[in-house]
Protein backbone atom coordinates (compact mmCIF):
# COMPACT_ATOMS: atom_id res chain seq x y z
CA UNK A 1 0.00 0.00 0.00
CA UNK A 2 1.07 3.31 -0.74
CA UNK A 3 -0.85 6.92 -0.29
CA UNK A 4 0.04 10.00 -2.67
CA UNK A 5 -1.52 13.92 -1.26
CA UNK A 6 -2.88 16.44 -3.62
CA UNK A 7 -2.59 19.74 -1.81
CA UNK A 8 -3.07 22.65 -3.77
CA UNK A 9 -2.32 27.21 -2.84
CA UNK A 10 -6.13 27.61 -2.46
CA UNK A 11 -9.34 26.45 -2.05
CA UNK A 12 -10.78 25.54 -5.80
CA UNK A 13 -6.87 25.35 -6.85
CA UNK A 14 -7.71 21.87 -8.81
CA UNK A 15 -7.19 19.89 -6.04
CA UNK A 16 -10.48 17.79 -6.75
CA UNK A 17 -9.68 17.60 -10.39
CA UNK A 18 -6.66 16.44 -10.38
CA UNK A 19 -7.42 13.52 -7.73
CA UNK A 20 -10.53 12.14 -9.73
CA UNK A 21 -7.84 12.27 -12.73
CA UNK A 22 -4.91 10.34 -11.35
CA UNK A 23 -8.03 7.41 -9.85
CA UNK A 24 -8.82 6.76 -13.70
CA UNK A 25 -5.25 7.30 -14.50
CA UNK A 26 -4.26 4.72 -12.33
CA UNK A 27 -7.72 2.65 -12.77
CA UNK A 28 -7.58 2.25 -16.80
CA UNK A 29 -3.34 1.10 -16.00
CA UNK A 30 -5.31 -2.05 -13.57
CA UNK A 31 -4.25 -0.86 -10.29
CA UNK A 32 -6.69 -1.16 -7.19
CA UNK A 33 -6.98 2.79 -6.13
CA UNK A 34 -9.19 4.67 -3.75
CA UNK A 35 -9.56 8.51 -2.94
CA UNK A 36 -9.30 9.89 -0.04
CA UNK A 37 -10.05 13.50 1.55
CA UNK A 38 -9.50 13.45 5.32
CA UNK A 39 -11.51 16.12 5.93
CA UNK A 40 -14.16 18.42 3.80
CA UNK A 41 -16.10 21.22 4.33
CA UNK A 42 -19.35 21.09 1.90
CA UNK A 43 -22.87 21.08 1.27
CA UNK A 44 -22.93 18.81 -1.73
CA UNK A 45 -22.81 15.27 -0.28
CA UNK A 46 -23.52 11.76 -1.65
CA UNK A 47 -24.86 8.44 0.07
CA UNK A 48 -22.33 5.53 0.33
CA UNK A 49 -22.56 1.59 -0.37
CA UNK A 50 -22.45 1.61 3.68
CA UNK A 51 -25.17 3.84 4.03
CA UNK A 52 -23.06 6.95 5.34
CA UNK A 53 -22.34 10.49 3.81
CA UNK A 54 -19.44 12.00 2.14
CA UNK A 55 -18.46 15.00 -0.06
CA UNK A 56 -19.53 14.33 -3.51
CA UNK A 57 -16.34 15.20 -5.30
CA UNK A 58 -14.97 12.59 -3.13
CA UNK A 59 -17.74 9.82 -4.38
CA UNK A 60 -16.91 11.33 -8.06
CA UNK A 61 -13.32 10.68 -7.67
CA UNK A 62 -14.41 7.17 -6.25
CA UNK A 63 -16.28 7.03 -9.51
CA UNK A 64 -13.32 7.47 -11.50
CA UNK A 65 -11.71 4.90 -9.40
CA UNK A 66 -14.17 2.36 -10.64
CA UNK A 67 -15.07 1.69 -6.31
CA UNK A 68 -18.13 2.04 -5.02
CA UNK A 69 -18.11 5.16 -2.47
CA UNK A 70 -17.31 4.14 1.16
CA UNK A 71 -17.36 6.31 4.30
CA UNK A 72 -14.26 5.74 4.94
CA UNK A 73 -13.32 7.79 1.73
CA UNK A 74 -13.82 10.94 3.56
CA UNK A 75 -14.24 10.69 7.60
CA UNK A 76 -14.70 14.13 8.85
CA UNK A 77 -17.30 15.67 6.64
CA UNK A 78 -18.07 19.52 7.95
CA UNK A 79 -21.65 20.74 6.70
CA UNK A 80 -21.70 24.12 7.56
CA UNK A 81 -25.07 25.69 9.38
CA UNK A 82 -24.48 28.95 9.66
CA UNK A 83 -21.04 31.39 9.42
CA UNK A 84 -19.58 30.05 12.71
CA UNK A 85 -21.18 26.39 13.17
CA UNK A 86 -21.25 23.36 11.35
CA UNK A 87 -22.81 19.49 11.53
CA UNK A 88 -20.24 17.37 12.24
CA UNK A 89 -20.31 13.73 10.46
CA UNK A 90 -17.96 11.05 11.17
CA UNK A 91 -16.90 7.98 8.82
CA UNK A 92 -20.70 8.68 7.28
CA UNK A 93 -22.49 9.39 10.49
CA UNK A 94 -23.54 12.33 12.63
CA UNK A 95 -21.78 12.82 15.11
CA UNK A 96 -23.14 16.02 16.42
CA UNK A 97 -23.13 20.36 15.87
CA UNK A 98 -19.99 22.47 16.28
CA UNK A 99 -19.05 26.05 16.18
CA UNK A 100 -15.56 26.40 14.95
CA UNK A 101 -13.71 26.90 18.05
CA UNK A 102 -15.49 23.77 19.41
CA UNK A 103 -14.39 22.00 16.52
CA UNK A 104 -10.99 23.08 16.43
CA UNK A 105 -10.03 22.16 19.48
CA UNK A 106 -11.92 18.41 18.43
CA UNK A 107 -10.11 18.33 15.79
CA UNK A 108 -7.20 15.81 18.09
CA UNK A 109 -9.69 13.34 18.55
CA UNK A 110 -10.92 13.63 15.16
CA UNK A 111 -7.71 12.79 13.87
CA UNK A 112 -8.25 9.56 15.46
CA UNK A 113 -11.05 8.99 13.14
CA UNK A 114 -9.05 9.83 10.07
CA UNK A 115 -6.07 7.45 10.51
CA UNK A 116 -8.26 4.52 11.41
CA UNK A 117 -10.71 5.64 8.66
CA UNK A 118 -7.42 5.62 6.31
CA UNK A 119 -5.89 2.05 7.82
CA UNK A 120 -9.22 0.89 6.51
CA UNK A 121 -9.29 2.09 2.97
CA UNK A 122 -5.44 1.20 2.64
CA UNK A 123 -6.37 -2.24 3.78
CA UNK A 124 -8.58 -2.94 0.82
CA UNK A 125 -6.42 -1.24 -1.70
CA UNK A 126 -3.23 -0.96 -3.01
CA UNK A 127 -2.61 2.95 -3.57
CA UNK A 128 -4.38 6.22 -2.07
CA UNK A 129 -4.69 8.93 -3.60
CA UNK A 130 -5.56 11.82 -0.58
CA UNK A 131 -6.77 14.71 -1.12
CA UNK A 132 -5.96 18.06 1.32
CA UNK A 133 -8.16 20.87 1.84
CA UNK A 134 -8.02 24.38 1.25
CA UNK A 135 -4.69 25.30 1.54
CA UNK A 136 -1.55 23.98 3.83
CA UNK A 137 -0.15 27.24 4.18
CA UNK A 138 -3.44 28.48 6.65
CA UNK A 139 -0.81 29.49 9.60
CA UNK A 140 -4.04 30.06 12.15
CA UNK A 141 -5.51 26.23 11.48
CA UNK A 142 -2.00 24.66 11.88
CA UNK A 143 -2.07 23.06 15.31
CA UNK A 144 -4.00 19.94 15.31
CA UNK A 145 -3.99 19.82 11.15
CA UNK A 146 -5.65 17.08 10.10
CA UNK A 147 -6.72 18.07 6.44
CA UNK A 148 -3.57 19.24 4.89
CA UNK A 149 0.17 18.61 6.32
CA UNK A 150 -0.91 17.16 9.57
CA UNK A 151 -2.24 14.10 7.94
CA UNK A 152 0.56 13.78 5.48
CA UNK A 153 3.30 14.07 8.29
CA UNK A 154 0.81 11.03 10.20
CA UNK A 155 1.01 8.81 7.88
CA UNK A 156 4.53 9.93 6.11
CA UNK A 157 3.11 10.53 2.33
CA UNK A 158 4.38 12.42 -0.57
CA UNK A 159 2.90 15.31 -1.48
CA UNK A 160 2.56 17.38 -4.75
CA UNK A 161 1.46 21.03 -4.89
CA UNK A 162 -1.48 22.16 -7.37
CA UNK A 163 -1.39 25.98 -8.17
CA UNK A 164 -4.31 27.60 -10.69
CA UNK A 165 -2.28 29.83 -13.15
CA UNK A 166 -5.95 31.14 -14.33
CA UNK A 167 -6.30 33.27 -11.47
CA UNK A 168 -2.95 34.29 -12.15
CA UNK A 169 0.16 34.40 -9.75
CA UNK A 170 0.61 31.27 -9.51
CA UNK A 171 4.56 31.07 -9.18
CA UNK A 172 3.70 33.34 -5.81
CA UNK A 173 0.97 31.14 -5.06
CA UNK A 174 3.73 27.91 -5.14
CA UNK A 175 6.96 29.90 -3.84
CA UNK A 176 4.60 31.52 -1.17
CA UNK A 177 2.97 28.17 0.06
CA UNK A 178 6.41 26.06 0.18
CA UNK A 179 8.03 28.89 2.24
CA UNK A 180 4.79 29.12 4.85
CA UNK A 181 5.83 25.16 5.32
CA UNK A 182 7.81 23.68 8.50
CA UNK A 183 11.10 21.96 6.72
CA UNK A 184 9.85 18.32 7.06
CA UNK A 185 6.65 19.43 4.71
CA UNK A 186 8.78 21.67 2.47
CA UNK A 187 10.88 17.62 2.28
CA UNK A 188 7.70 15.75 1.72
CA UNK A 189 6.76 18.33 -0.79
CA UNK A 190 8.25 16.27 -4.42
CA UNK A 191 6.37 18.67 -6.86
CA UNK A 192 4.18 21.04 -9.04
CA UNK A 193 1.33 20.73 -10.89
CA UNK A 194 0.31 23.63 -12.61
CA UNK A 195 -3.71 23.70 -13.38
CA UNK A 196 -5.66 25.51 -16.47
CA UNK A 197 -3.57 26.79 -18.45
CA UNK A 198 -4.34 28.58 -21.63
CA UNK A 199 -1.72 29.72 -24.01
CA UNK A 200 1.38 29.15 -25.70
CA UNK A 201 3.66 26.79 -23.35
CA UNK A 202 6.72 28.55 -25.06
CA UNK A 203 5.76 31.55 -22.52
CA UNK A 204 5.50 29.54 -19.63
CA UNK A 205 8.62 27.49 -19.93
CA UNK A 206 10.92 30.45 -18.68
CA UNK A 207 8.56 30.48 -15.37
CA UNK A 208 8.92 27.28 -14.96
CA UNK A 209 12.60 26.75 -15.17
CA UNK A 210 12.70 29.60 -12.52
CA UNK A 211 10.36 27.92 -10.45
CA UNK A 212 12.74 24.46 -10.81
CA UNK A 213 15.60 26.44 -9.88
CA UNK A 214 14.77 28.40 -7.00
CA UNK A 215 12.87 25.42 -5.35
CA UNK A 216 14.85 22.42 -6.07
CA UNK A 217 11.76 20.71 -7.05
CA UNK A 218 10.30 19.73 -10.28
CA UNK A 219 7.63 21.04 -12.32
CA UNK A 220 5.44 17.68 -12.98
CA UNK A 221 3.47 19.22 -15.75
CA UNK A 222 1.21 22.02 -16.80
CA UNK A 223 -2.53 20.97 -17.19
CA UNK A 224 -4.86 22.73 -19.53
CA UNK A 225 -7.99 24.52 -19.06
CA UNK A 226 -10.67 22.06 -20.40
CA UNK A 227 -13.18 23.97 -22.08
CA UNK A 228 -16.32 23.14 -20.96
CA UNK A 229 -15.62 20.43 -18.31
CA UNK A 230 -18.71 19.38 -15.90
CA UNK A 231 -17.75 17.85 -13.18
CA UNK A 232 -19.13 17.37 -9.78
CA UNK A 233 -18.13 20.10 -7.73
CA UNK A 234 -17.23 20.03 -4.23
CA UNK A 235 -19.01 23.35 -2.96
CA UNK A 236 -18.56 26.15 -5.20
CA UNK A 237 -21.29 27.40 -7.30
CA UNK A 238 -20.63 29.69 -9.76
CA UNK A 239 -23.59 32.40 -10.82
CA UNK A 240 -23.89 31.08 -13.92
CA UNK A 241 -26.30 28.57 -15.92
CA UNK A 242 -26.66 28.18 -19.69
CA UNK A 243 -27.89 30.50 -22.29
CA UNK A 244 -30.92 28.52 -24.09
CA UNK A 245 -32.41 29.65 -28.03
CA UNK A 246 -35.84 31.26 -28.26
CA UNK A 247 -37.30 28.16 -27.67
CA UNK A 248 -35.75 26.93 -24.46
CA UNK A 249 -37.36 26.03 -21.47
CA UNK A 250 -36.48 28.67 -19.07
CA UNK A 251 -35.57 27.38 -15.53
CA UNK A 252 -34.57 29.66 -12.51
CA UNK A 253 -32.60 28.19 -9.42
CA UNK A 254 -32.87 31.01 -6.91
CA UNK A 255 -29.01 30.41 -4.77
CA UNK A 256 -29.95 29.85 -0.84
CA UNK A 257 -26.90 30.84 1.51
CA UNK A 258 -27.22 27.02 2.81
CA UNK A 259 -28.01 25.62 -0.84
CA UNK A 260 -26.76 21.98 -0.94
CA UNK A 261 -26.60 19.19 -3.86
CA UNK A 262 -26.75 22.07 -6.51
CA UNK A 263 -25.27 19.03 -8.60
CA UNK A 264 -28.94 18.25 -9.25
CA UNK A 265 -28.86 21.28 -11.61
CA UNK A 266 -26.10 19.69 -13.99
CA UNK A 267 -28.04 18.32 -16.10
CA UNK A 268 -30.17 21.15 -16.59
CA UNK A 269 -26.77 22.83 -17.54
CA UNK A 270 -26.33 20.74 -19.89
CA UNK A 271 -29.45 19.91 -21.57
CA UNK A 272 -29.77 21.74 -24.96
CA UNK A 273 -33.06 23.17 -24.71
CA UNK A 274 -32.79 24.55 -21.49
CA UNK A 275 -31.95 28.16 -20.33
CA UNK A 276 -30.62 27.71 -16.79
CA UNK A 277 -29.94 30.72 -14.57
CA UNK A 278 -29.10 30.88 -10.83
CA UNK A 279 -30.56 33.62 -9.09
CA UNK A 280 -27.93 35.46 -6.71
CA UNK A 281 -28.76 37.91 -3.63
CA UNK A 282 -30.12 41.25 -4.41
CA UNK A 283 -30.97 39.96 -7.46
CA UNK A 284 -34.79 39.55 -8.95
CA UNK A 285 -36.15 36.27 -9.91
CA UNK A 286 -36.78 36.69 -14.22
CA UNK A 287 -39.56 35.22 -15.99
CA UNK A 288 -39.35 31.72 -15.94
CA UNK A 289 -41.07 28.57 -17.03
CA UNK A 290 -40.24 26.69 -13.75
CA UNK A 291 -38.83 27.84 -10.40
CA UNK A 292 -36.98 25.23 -8.74
CA UNK A 293 -36.38 25.45 -4.71
CA UNK A 294 -33.20 23.65 -4.00
CA UNK A 295 -32.19 21.47 -0.85
CA UNK A 296 -31.25 23.79 2.03
CA UNK A 297 -28.78 22.78 4.95
CA UNK A 298 -30.83 24.87 7.45
CA UNK A 299 -34.37 24.88 6.02
CA UNK A 300 -36.01 27.72 8.09
CA UNK A 301 -32.45 30.23 8.01
CA UNK A 302 -32.66 29.76 4.65
CA UNK A 303 -36.42 30.23 3.99
CA UNK A 304 -36.03 33.78 5.89
CA UNK A 305 -33.69 34.59 3.77
CA UNK A 306 -35.80 33.89 0.55
CA UNK A 307 -38.53 36.37 1.92
CA UNK A 308 -35.87 39.06 2.66
CA UNK A 309 -34.87 38.93 -0.81
CA UNK A 310 -38.54 39.57 -1.95
CA UNK A 311 -38.34 36.26 -3.52
CA UNK A 312 -41.84 35.06 -1.84
CA UNK A 313 -43.74 37.32 -3.51
CA UNK A 314 -41.85 37.06 -7.03
CA UNK A 315 -42.74 33.25 -7.02
CA UNK A 316 -46.44 33.72 -6.43
CA UNK A 317 -46.44 36.21 -9.09
CA UNK A 318 -44.27 33.48 -10.99
CA UNK A 319 -47.83 31.11 -9.89
CA UNK A 320 -50.37 33.30 -10.92
CA UNK A 321 -49.22 33.83 -14.45
CA UNK A 322 -49.07 29.94 -15.03
CA UNK A 323 -45.44 29.06 -14.01
CA UNK A 324 -44.73 26.11 -12.35
CA UNK A 325 -42.92 25.59 -8.90
CA UNK A 326 -40.83 22.27 -8.05
CA UNK A 327 -39.13 22.16 -4.82
CA UNK A 328 -36.03 19.92 -3.72
CA UNK A 329 -35.22 18.02 -0.12
CA UNK A 330 -35.16 21.12 1.73
CA UNK A 331 -36.74 23.17 -1.20
CA UNK A 332 -39.86 20.81 -1.25
CA UNK A 333 -40.03 21.34 2.78
CA UNK A 334 -40.04 25.43 2.50
CA UNK A 335 -43.70 24.47 0.04
CA UNK A 336 -45.54 23.29 3.23
CA UNK A 337 -48.11 25.43 5.69
CA UNK A 338 -44.66 24.90 8.56
CA UNK A 339 -41.64 24.06 9.13
CA UNK A 340 -41.38 23.16 12.72
CA UNK A 341 -38.24 22.21 14.25
CA UNK A 342 -38.87 21.77 18.29
CA UNK A 343 -35.33 20.36 19.13
CA UNK A 344 -33.32 23.05 17.08
CA UNK A 345 -31.77 20.62 14.97
CA UNK A 346 -31.16 23.06 12.39
CA UNK A 347 -30.98 26.64 14.18
CA UNK A 348 -32.94 27.84 16.70
CA UNK A 349 -35.75 25.62 18.53
CA UNK A 350 -39.22 26.58 17.06
CA UNK A 351 -41.93 26.58 13.84
CA UNK A 352 -41.34 28.88 11.01
CA UNK A 353 -44.31 29.63 9.02
CA UNK A 354 -43.68 27.68 5.04
CA UNK A 355 -44.60 29.25 2.03
CA UNK A 356 -48.18 27.68 2.19
CA UNK A 357 -48.20 26.32 -1.53
CA UNK A 358 -48.83 22.61 -0.45
CA UNK A 359 -51.22 21.53 2.45
CA UNK A 360 -48.66 19.60 4.60
CA UNK A 361 -46.04 20.08 7.47
CA UNK A 362 -42.60 19.07 8.33
CA UNK A 363 -41.37 18.09 11.58
CA UNK A 364 -37.86 18.02 12.15
CA UNK A 365 -36.16 14.99 13.54
CA UNK A 366 -33.24 13.51 14.94
CA UNK A 367 -30.83 10.87 12.34
CA UNK A 368 -31.05 11.48 8.95
CA UNK A 369 -32.79 9.03 6.41
CA UNK A 370 -29.48 8.37 3.69
CA UNK A 371 -30.05 5.77 0.64
CA UNK A 372 -29.51 5.71 -3.07
CA UNK A 373 -32.76 4.74 -4.56
CA UNK A 374 -35.08 4.13 -7.52
CA UNK A 375 -38.53 4.45 -8.51
CA UNK A 376 -40.97 5.83 -10.94
CA UNK A 377 -42.19 9.39 -11.88
CA UNK A 378 -45.95 9.84 -11.40
CA UNK A 379 -47.92 9.73 -13.43
CA UNK A 380 -45.66 8.70 -16.42
CA UNK A 381 -44.00 5.66 -15.10
CA UNK A 382 -40.76 6.73 -16.26
CA UNK A 383 -38.02 5.15 -14.25
CA UNK A 384 -35.99 7.58 -11.58
CA UNK A 385 -33.51 7.04 -9.80
CA UNK A 386 -31.33 9.22 -6.77
CA UNK A 387 -30.74 9.59 -3.66
CA UNK A 388 -32.27 11.05 -0.26
CA UNK A 389 -30.23 12.86 2.63
CA UNK A 390 -32.27 14.95 5.13
CA UNK A 391 -34.00 15.10 8.64
CA UNK A 392 -37.57 15.60 9.35
CA UNK A 393 -40.82 14.13 7.62
CA UNK A 394 -43.96 15.86 6.34
CA UNK A 395 -47.39 14.90 6.38
CA UNK A 396 -50.92 16.02 4.93
CA UNK A 397 -53.38 16.13 2.76
CA UNK A 398 -50.86 17.33 -0.03
CA UNK A 399 -48.96 13.85 0.23
CA UNK A 400 -52.04 12.04 -1.64
CA UNK A 401 -50.98 13.37 -4.49
CA UNK A 402 -47.64 11.84 -4.78
CA UNK A 403 -44.93 13.25 -6.90
CA UNK A 404 -43.12 9.70 -7.25
CA UNK A 405 -42.66 6.33 -5.66
CA UNK A 406 -39.86 5.33 -4.16
CA UNK A 407 -38.96 1.58 -3.59
CA UNK A 408 -42.63 0.96 -3.66
CA UNK A 409 -43.66 3.59 -1.24
CA UNK A 410 -45.17 7.42 -2.23
CA UNK A 411 -43.04 10.42 -2.08
CA UNK A 412 -43.41 13.85 -2.46
CA UNK A 413 -46.44 15.83 -3.54
CA UNK A 414 -48.19 17.32 -6.10
CA UNK A 415 -51.24 20.42 -6.12
CA UNK A 416 -54.24 20.06 -7.50
CA UNK A 417 -53.44 22.24 -10.56
CA UNK A 418 -50.06 20.69 -11.04
CA UNK A 419 -48.42 23.71 -10.92
CA UNK A 420 -47.03 22.84 -7.55
CA UNK A 421 -44.19 20.09 -6.70
CA UNK A 422 -41.91 18.40 -4.56
CA UNK A 423 -39.68 15.42 -3.39
CA UNK A 424 -36.96 14.55 -1.70
CA UNK A 425 -35.47 12.96 -4.43
CA UNK A 426 -32.06 14.43 -5.64
CA UNK A 427 -30.58 13.48 -8.75
CA UNK A 428 -33.70 12.81 -10.53
CA UNK A 429 -33.02 15.05 -13.47
CA UNK A 430 -29.90 12.69 -14.11
CA UNK A 431 -31.34 9.87 -16.37
CA UNK A 432 -31.91 11.19 -19.86
CA UNK A 433 -35.67 9.43 -19.22
CA UNK A 434 -36.53 11.27 -16.38
CA UNK A 435 -34.97 14.74 -17.63
CA UNK A 436 -37.15 14.61 -20.65
CA UNK A 437 -40.64 13.80 -18.68
CA UNK A 438 -40.30 16.31 -16.41
CA UNK A 439 -39.10 18.92 -18.93
CA UNK A 440 -42.07 18.20 -21.40
CA UNK A 441 -43.92 18.23 -18.13
CA UNK A 442 -43.03 22.18 -17.68
CA UNK A 443 -43.81 22.35 -21.56
CA UNK A 444 -40.53 21.28 -23.12
CA UNK A 445 -40.80 19.57 -26.66
CA UNK A 446 -40.34 15.77 -26.00
CA UNK A 447 -38.23 15.30 -28.44
CA UNK A 448 -35.67 17.38 -26.65
CA UNK A 449 -32.73 15.90 -26.08
CA UNK A 450 -31.79 15.30 -22.48
CA UNK A 451 -28.12 14.72 -21.48
CA UNK A 452 -27.35 10.71 -19.63
CA UNK A 453 -25.56 12.61 -16.73
CA UNK A 454 -23.71 9.38 -15.64
CA UNK A 455 -22.51 8.42 -19.24
CA UNK A 456 -22.18 12.24 -19.23
CA UNK A 457 -19.69 12.16 -15.98
CA UNK A 458 -17.89 9.09 -17.64
CA UNK A 459 -17.09 10.31 -20.44
CA UNK A 460 -15.51 13.50 -18.85
CA UNK A 461 -13.11 11.53 -16.23
CA UNK A 462 -11.92 9.96 -19.06
CA UNK A 463 -11.24 13.11 -21.20
CA UNK A 464 -9.41 14.35 -17.92
CA UNK A 465 -7.53 11.45 -17.42
CA UNK A 466 -6.42 11.64 -20.96
CA UNK A 467 -5.09 15.14 -20.09
CA UNK A 468 -3.15 14.47 -17.46
CA UNK A 469 -1.95 11.31 -19.49
CA UNK A 470 -0.56 14.16 -22.18
CA UNK A 471 0.39 16.47 -19.72
CA UNK A 472 1.95 15.21 -16.34
CA UNK A 473 5.11 13.52 -16.11
CA UNK A 474 2.56 10.35 -14.93
CA UNK A 475 6.32 8.23 -14.94
CA UNK A 476 7.59 10.50 -12.23
CA UNK A 477 4.57 10.13 -10.26
CA UNK A 478 4.55 6.40 -9.93
CA UNK A 479 7.99 5.99 -8.68
CA UNK A 480 6.48 8.73 -6.30
CA UNK A 481 3.60 5.35 -5.64
CA UNK A 482 6.63 3.03 -5.33
CA UNK A 483 8.57 4.96 -3.20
Amino acid sequence: MTTLMIQGTTSDAGKSTVVAGLCRVLARRGVSVAPFKPQNMALNSAVTVDGGEIGRSTALQALAAGVEAHSDMNPVLLKPESDRGAQVILRGRVHGHMDALDYHAYKREAKATVLAAWEALSARHDVIIAEGAGSPAEINLRENDIANMGFAEAVDCPVLLVGDIDRGGVFAQLVGTLELLSESERQRTHGFIINRFRGDMALLQPGLDWLEGHTGKPALGTLPYLQGLVLDAEDSLGLHGRQGGESALRVVVPVLPRISNHNDFDPLRLHPEVELTFVGPDQAIPPADLIILPGSKSTCADLAWLRAQGWEAAIRRHLRYGGRVLGICGGFQMLGEWVNDPEGLEGAAGSTPGLGLLEMETRMLSGKRLRNVGGRLLPEGVAIAGYEIHQGISEGPALARPFCELAGEPDGAISEDGQVMGTYLHGLFDTAEACTALMARCGLDKTAAAVDLAAHRQAELDRLADALEHSLDIAAIERLLDT
